[in-house]
C-alpha cells in the first residue's frame, strides 16, 4: 500500500452508519472511501469498478444479504478484503461470514481507531482479531460446534510440528504476528513465515479460518 491511500467500500443499508463510518475513515490520510452502497449487489458492482482494498460489509442489506455478497466478492474483487459488520445478535450469521473468506469482523458500536487499525490490517493482508471482543464472539460462536467439528479439527492439527501448533494456538488467541513474535520469542518474520506454512498445511484462506480452527481444535 506503499504510496497509495486504502480504498474502501462501505456497504450498510442505513445512511447514518455509512456517513459516520466514511466521518471516521476519512479523518486518515491514508484512507480513501471510494464509494458506498445500500445493499449487497451495489457493493460487489462497486468493489469491482473501484478495484478496492477493503470492503465494509454489512450481513444484513436488502436486494442481496452480506453472506450472498460476500460469495460474490471473491469472484467479482478477489483482491478486496472483506471486514463484516455486526452486531452480538447475528453470531451464527458472523461464523459463517468468516468461515466463507471473510477477513474479520467489527461490531457497530467500535471504537474509531479500531476501525481504522482493522481496515488497515485488512489492507496489509492480515485479519482482524480485536483481542477483546473477536475472541469472546468466536467462542461464543464455536462452543455449540465444539463436538461436531472439534475432531475434524484435532486430525487436520495432527499434521503441524510443535511450534507450528504453538503459533496456531496464538492465532486463536487473536494475536498478531507481532504479538505472537514476542511470546515465542521470534522476529515478526518469522512467525509470519510460520503463519503461511501453517495457512497451506491446514487449507485455510486466511487467519481467522485458521484461528476458527485452532479454537475447535482446543489449542
Amino acid at each position: 500500500m506503499t504510496g497509495q491511500p486504502i480504498r474502501v467500500v462501505i456497504a450498510d443499508d442505513e445512511p447514518l452508519i455509512r456517513a459516520g463510518i466514511r466521518m471516521i475513515l476519512t479523518s486518515d490520510p491514508s484512507i480513501e472511501v471510494a464509494a458506498e452502497a445500500p445493499n449487497g449487489r451495489e457493493a460487489v458492482e462497486l468493489a469491482r469498478a473501484y478495484a478496492v482494498d477493503v470492503v465494509l460489509l454489512d450481513l444484513q442489506m436488502p436486494v442481496m444479504d452480506g453472506l450472498t455478497a460476500l460469495a460474490e466478492l471473491r469472484t467479482a474483487a478477489p483482491k478486496a478484503r472483506v471486514i463484516v459488520l455486526t452486531t452480538f445478535g447475528e453470531r451464527e450469521n458472523v461464523l459463517r461470514a468468516l468461515e466463507q473468506g471473510g477477513a474479520g469482523f467489527l461490531l457497530k458500536d467500535t471504537a474509531p481507531a479500531e476501525l481504522i487499525q482493522a481496515v488497515r490490517a485488512a489492507a496489509a493482508g492480515d485479519a482482524y482479531l480485536s483481542p477483546g471482543a473477536t475472541r469472546h464472539v468466536v467462542e461464543q460462536l464455536t462452543l455449540g460446534r465444539a463436538v461436531v467439528r472439534g475432531k475434524e479439527a484435532r486430525q487436520r492439527v495432527a499434521a503441524l510440528t510443535g511450534r507450528e501448533r504453538e503459533v496456531l494456538g496464538l492465532l486463536g488467541e487473536g494475536l498478531s504476528n507481532a504479538g505472537a513474535g514476542r511470546r515465542l520469542h521470534m522476529s515478526e518474520a518469522t512467525v509470519k513465515t510460520y503463519v503461511s506454512r501453517i495457512l497451506a498445511k491446514l487449507g485455510c484462506e486466511n487467519r481467522v479460518q485458521a484461528a476458527l480452527l485452532a479454537r475447535d481444535a482446543g489449542l
